[in-house]
């Protein structure tokens, strides 16, 4: 008898696990239902392009006809001066982007985060211009640095100080487009920066002023050290985003990047070979060089700034 019950027991427990793991892979088959569509859309819109990307800067392609070139586009791509001035205006607008809008970012901030009313004003009033559309900023930034017409110029006139020529000249021209996009990005890194700011610890305060610390000591020896992770953070996100840059270029300067290629930036130089000469062998190949410089250069600042991922 106790041997029938325990048969009887064993296949419920048996029957029970087998619903259990049917209903489990129904679940698991609805999950990758949901998510087929994202996968999809990755395989199509990421993937292949990347894909087809690489294979494309082997050849010499006018969009129709395709001749095997092997390693050629990139050696002319190497060899040419054209290429190199578009990595110098890259390098050079994003290194004072950077210089400028994280520290001028954090100093806004830290004054913010001590301020006690109108705080939410503030933040609003200065991320404002992050969530502008860069390309009509970058139209209105090139009236305000007319040469001529210029608010700009007008304001140094009215001040007693030299004017500038901005965009018309090409040993100028790089700054007008450093303006635009600390005033466009500043707003985002004094966001992140309050956000860090308001999760440092009271406590470590309330103990330096005990200890006689003063104000600035505090900013200098607790708060600075503590946003070491955001500073990380906002330099390798920022050259990320400053190797793409494109769109402000493109408005003030054309896929040329006039005036004198002063403007071109890696990504201009690639829209130019490909849409501007069809040569999309050329740009491919470009293309496949950005990305190394990328991904080399942030393994670089990763390791710099020493910020886990």
């Amino acid at each position: 008898m106790m041997s029938i019950e325990s048969k009887l027991k064993r296949k419920g427990v048996n029957e029970n696990l087998e619903y259990l793991h049917v209903k489990k892979k129904k679940a698991s088959f609805t999950w990758y239902l949901f998510l087929a569509p994202t996968l999809l859309g990755i395989l199509l819109f990421i993937a292949y392009p990347v894909f087809e990307s690489v294979r494309l800067s082997f050849y010499s392609s006018n969009g129709t006809i395709e001749n095997w070139v092997g390693l050629r586009n990139y050696e002319r791509i190497i060899a040419g001066g054209a290429f190199w001035n578009s990595v110098y205006n890259t390098f050079y607008i994003g290194f004072f982007q950077l210089l400028i809008a994280i520290p001028l970012g954090f100093v806004i901030a830290s004054m913010i985060n001590r301020i006690q009313r109108f705080k939410s004003f503030f933040k609003v009033l200065f991320f404002l211009p992050n969530v502008t559309s860069i390309v009509a900023a970058a139209m209105i930034f090139a009236f305000l640095l007319h040469p001529e017409l210029g608010l700009l110029n007008y304001l140094l006139e009215m001040l007693w100080l030299p004017t500038s020529p901005w965009l018309s000249d090409p040993s100028t021209s790089k700054w007008g487009v450093i303006l635009l996009t600390v005033w466009h990005w500043v707003g985002f890194v004094i966001i992140i920066c309050l956000a860090n700011l308001q999760a440092i610890s009271p406590e470590l305060y309330e103990a330096s002023e005990i200890d006689g610390a003063s104000k600035l000591q505090q900013w200098f020896y607790i708060t600075i050290p503590n946003m070491s992770g955001t500073f990380a953070f906002l330099i390798i996100m920022g050259w990320i985003s400053g190797l793409q840059r494109f769109n402000e270029v493109f408005v003030l300067g054309g896929p040329g990047g006039s005036p004198n290629r002063s403007l071109q930036t890696m990504v201009a130089y690639i829209y130019e070979r490909g849409f501007g000469g069809f040569e999309f062998g050329i740009a491919s190949a470009a293309t496949t060089l950005l990305f190394i410089i990328i991904l080399l250069f942030t393994m670089l600042n990763l390791k710099i700034t020493r910020l886990k991922i």
